[in-house]
């Protein structure tokens, strides 16, 4: 397995992994992988070999409050809010001396994603974005969704009471294991599987960035004082220009597949959306392959 690194930006140290070919001798710009809740890098161990194989050079991050990433001070809000995840990577990027990148995610990281893709375009050579456009529309988290999705989002609600913050810290292995299986309904995961990314979430910041993201995304929390600016430029949704592929689960279990089916309006430049059958929420670790293919399938740029 590839050494764990460190980048350090304003606010992280960043953990990363590195594959394939060094900065300069990659066939085509860098990829970056980007994990979700409740994931990690290790749901890429199938997918790095395939992009490496193709020649790409391969970098896989550990997101704020997963795995060895760490915050620097003590006094920085410990958010989970959409525009810490873009800027995280935004300054990731920055300090791998990055000028572009392909970037590449699903759940969380699928959000990071296209808020690069959409703010910062010139650092993203391509995209691709689990579910299609990710960006929150927080300003509308007031309307109800359907019986079925609300259903559907039962986790979320319960971390915005306190019952479910304790919940989270005494028992966020089972949590995590739970809604894997629900999300996934027809991927059969192993225990070692689920292990190797369940010790990430050991993490001192986990449960607090959790619970902060997904108060926030609802108006329940605060954002992060520093990230008004970025999280003001996301309230407009602002549109995607890249070249994107968006992967989705035929059998997604959190966000149904007719979810995406209307999200070209939201994309300017080359945009596909596929279907995978038999697919839930987590298409790297289910269908690794698959995955791949989008991501080496994107126009050259």
């Amino acid at each position: 397995m590839s050494p764990i690194r460190t980048a350090r930006t304003p606010v992280l140290d960043i953990a990363w992994q590195a594959h394939g070919p060094e900065d300069g001798r990659s066939d085509g710009p860098p990829v970056v992988l980007l994990h979700g809740f409740p994931y990690s890098p290790r749901g890429y161990d199938a997918v790095v070999p395939l992009l490496v194989a193709a020649g790409r050079r391969v970098i896989v991050p550990w997101l704020r409050g997963y795995g060895p990433t760490r915050f620097l001070r003590g006094d920085t809000p410990r958010s989970g809010q959409q525009a810490a995840l873009g800027q995280d990577l935004r300054d990731l990027l920055d300090a791998l001396a990055i000028p572009r990148a392909v970037l590449a995610g699903y759940d969380w990281g699928g959000r990071a994603a296209c808020i690069v893709a959409a703010l910062w375009p010139e650092r993203c050579a391509g995209l691709v974005t689990c579910t299609g456009y990710n960006i929150q529309d927080i300003a509308a988290a007031v309307h109800p969704a359907a019986p079925e999705q609300e259903h559907r989002h039962w986790y979320q609600y319960y971390f915005h009471t306190e019952r479910g913050r304790a919940g989270l810290a005494a028992n966020r292995a089972g949590i995590a294991r739970l809604l894997w299986r629900l999300w996934s309904p027809d991927w059969a995961f192993d225990d070692a599987t689920f292990a190797a990314s369940a010790a990430d979430f050991d993490n001192p910041d986990f449960v607090e960035v959790v619970i902060q993201s997904y108060r926030h995304r609802f108006g329940y929390a605060a954002g992060d004082p520093a990230l008004e600016a970025v999280e003001a430029a996301l309230a407009r949704q602002p549109r995607i220009r890249v070249p994107a592929i968006a992967p989705h689960g035929e059998t997604d279990g959190v966000g149904p597949v007719g979810g995406s089916a209307g999200h070209a309006r939201f994309f300017t430049g080359a945009y596909e959306r596929r279907v995978i059958p038999k697919v839930g929420h987590n298409p790297p670790q289910e269908a690794p392959a698959a995955f791949a293919r989008c991501i080496l399938d994107l126009p050259a740029g």
